[in-house]
């Protein structure tokens, strides 16, 4: 069967209404997500394809099926880190807050773990306020190669980079504009914060949901991908950045396998805040112009980085605690706050983040 008949064979079943529609396996999966990559499938088709698997809830096999196609054509390098943190925050941005959690790999490589964040510029559904508008709006160079983004990570000055999509996985950024004319979530944006670009010797997964039944798909898609962990954070906007204001929830998982499942409260970290996260000023709510918005949060970001306290600095506080104590560089959660408050107010954090920009 040639690509077009599968996916004549793969529609046919899929997109038969909410009751009839049938799964197809993890190969039929693999197979199609590949032709649809490789630009054999016609964008009608591959729209369908997306959309009806959407519509009738993708399966497991059906999901490890499309991640082993992506993971195929990664240009996934390997470094000598001994223990590398990669950040998925969500591809398509911000719309509502401010993305704390482009701040956290400089943190992170000041308490002494290297870290990879990774993106695009924009996407559906949000078509949000992205890393790589922050990262260029901080005056780096957002189209790192692989290696060169390895070089920065194991650069002991540094210790992170930004990479984005269209340098570690061409073929999949090539099917952002037809993304953009589906407008809605699809398995893609569940999967392309799994297919990181770059591996340590031990490669911790970081990721935000919002819906219950996420965490253990995630933490199975984290484990089939290579990763030695993954810690999953109920954050605002689906990120990794938990409310300020109210408790919350975080599974940490080793070999896909639960470990631990935490009730957090900021209140405990010594974080007391009346709002969840920091809004976008109103100036701004239209998203019309993400550079100004993107330098608004550079200096919000630099200032807390450099010690200056405030609802930002409370988010980094919150976030790196959660990671350092998954990451067993803590043994509680009140002395990982210690231990990264302590970072912050040195301001080292801030050098290796100007250190990125040489």
């Amino acid at each position: 069967m040639n690509s077009r008949e599968l996916i004549h064979s793969i529609i046919q079943r899929i997109a038969t209404g909410p009751e009839l529609s049938k799964s197809i396996s993890l190969e039929e999966a693999e197979l199609a997500m590949t032709a649809i990559l490789a630009n054999e499938i016609s964008e009608v088709q591959s729209a369908i394809f997306l959309i009806a698997m959407r519509m009738k809830r993708e399966t497991m096999d059906e999901n490890i099926g499309i991640l082993v196609a992506l993971l195929k054509l990664v240009d996934c390098k390997q470094s000598s880190v001994e223990n590398l943190v990669d950040i998925g925050d969500p591809y398509s941005g911000y719309n509502r807050s401010i993305p704390i959690s482009s701040f956290l790999p400089p943190l992170l490589a000041e308490l002494g773990f290297p870290c990879v964040i990774h993106g695009l510029d924009s996407v559906s559904p949000k078509y949000g306020l992205t890393h790589r508008h922050i990262n260029r709006a901080l005056g780096l160079n957002v189209d790192l190669s692989v290696v060169e983004a390895v070089n920065r990570v194991e650069d002991h000055a540094i210790g992170w980079s930004y990479v984005d999509q269209s340098q570690y996985c061409k073929p999949l950024h090539d099917l952002v504009p037809l993304r953009n004319q589906v407008i809605k979530r699809t398995v893609l944006n569940t999967l392309e914060t799994l297919i990181g670009p770059i591996r340590g010797v031990n490669t911790h997964s970081i990721l935000g949901y919002v819906h219950k039944p996420y965490p253990p798909i995630y933490a199975s898609l984290c484990e089939k991908a290579g990763f030695t962990s993954s810690l999953l954070i109920r954050g605002v906007e689906g990120g990794i950045v938990p409310s300020l204001r109210q408790k919350g929830l975080m599974i940490s998982y080793y070999g896909g396998i639960e470990k631990d499942r935490v009730d957090i409260d900021p209140k405990l970290l010594g974080i007391d805040s009346e709002l969840r996260s920091i809004s976008f000023p109103k100036k701004f709510e239209n998203l019309k112009d993400k550079d100004l918005l993107a330098k608004y949060v550079v200096d919000l970001g630099c200032s807390a980085l450099s010690g200056d306290k405030g609802m930002f600095y409370d988010g980094l506080v919150y976030s790196a605690s959660l990671i350092l104590w998954h990451l067993r560089g803590s043994k509680t959660l009140p002395l990982a706050a210690e231990i990264v408050r302590s970072a912050l107010d040195s301001g080292e954090a801030l050098v290796r983040l100007n250190s990125g920009s040489r």
